[in-house]
């Protein structure tokens, strides 16, 4: 059930500004990881808001308008190819999500973060992580929503410079497709190296 109790508990704690943290495209093999930082009024009412990976892609892209216009703030922050490959995926996650809450253009007191370990996102900002979170609470699943179609939309993009690995239907992700393409068409400039290591026969 996804509602407002995580933030109303830590609203009754004294913290006013409450923002919602996800990331998306942790597990593909090409492109960057997004992630979204999202502060909604207590109450805001968005229909059909869930786990961004239970819905349709369709509803996702008219999702992505309502969070932006109902948000109080949002922000969205990238870590691409090359510095998940530098630093790992996990720091380039984590380095994505104080990207997003940097483009808030706000300073939450409160960072509620989907998963279970903290970004270190900066001084004088509390964490909780929430497992589950994007099917728990609303501010995460508004910034599940902002990360995942940011995220896609980049890689619709970027198909077009590399069409023959056919990223629209996989977006970047493992896929049967994708490890065919890769076999067919070698390791592109947008693809992880630190996750092909096996192919590159490193």
């Amino acid at each position: 059930m996804v509602d407002f109790e995580i933030e109303r508990e830590y609203a009754a704690k004294g913290f006013k500004l409450i923002c919602g943290i996800d990331e998306a495209g942790r597990g593909p093999l090409a492109g960057p990881v997004y992630a979204a930082a999202v502060i909604l009024p207590d109450g805001c009412e968005i229909e059909g808001l869930n786990d961004s990976k239970k819905l349709t892609e369709k509803k996702r892209e008219a999702l992505f308008d309502v969070v932006k216009q109902k948000a109080l703030y949002w922000g969205i922050g990238s870590a691409d190819e090359k510095e998940i490959d530098e630093i790992n995926i996990l720091q380039a996650t984590f380095l994505a999500m104080r990207r997003a809450v940097e483009n808030m253009g706000v300073k939450p007191d409160l960072a509620l973060v989907d998963g279970n370990q903290k970004p270190h996102i900066g001084d004088g900002i509390e964490e909780v992580t929430v497992i589950k979170g994007d099917a728990k609470s609303m501010s995460i699943a508004a910034a599940s929503i902002l990360a995942k179609v940011s995220r896609d939309r980049f890689m619709l993009e970027i198909a077009e410079k590399y069409p023959e690995y056919e990223f629209p239907k996989h977006k970047g992700y493992g896929t049967k497709l994708h490890y065919e393409k890769i076999a067919e068409y070698g390791i592109s400039d947008i693809h992880r190296k630190s996750f092909l290591k096996k192919i590159i026969g490193e």
